[in-house]
């Protein structure tokens, strides 16, 4: 059963929710939290899109 788009959009706010307290608990100065918060929140999509594509690949794979 394939995963709508919407339940995909859901991870976006807790994504930037995430990445911003976690950059916030390391900085206190605003312009070192937001690059702190991007630099998270792409490693986190990287990481989170392979793992989409392993899993999709092996999907395809077994059948």
């Amino acid at each position: 059963m394939p995963i709508s788009l919407v339940y995909l959009l859901w991870s976006i706010p807790v994504l930037v929710a995430v990445s911003l307290v976690m950059a916030a608990t390391r900085h206190e100065r605003w312009d070192l939290i937001v690059k702190q918060a991007i630099s998270s929140g792409l490693w986190t999509l990287t990481f989170l899109g392979a793992i989409a594509l392993a899993l999709g690949i092996a999907m395809w794979w077994i059948g």
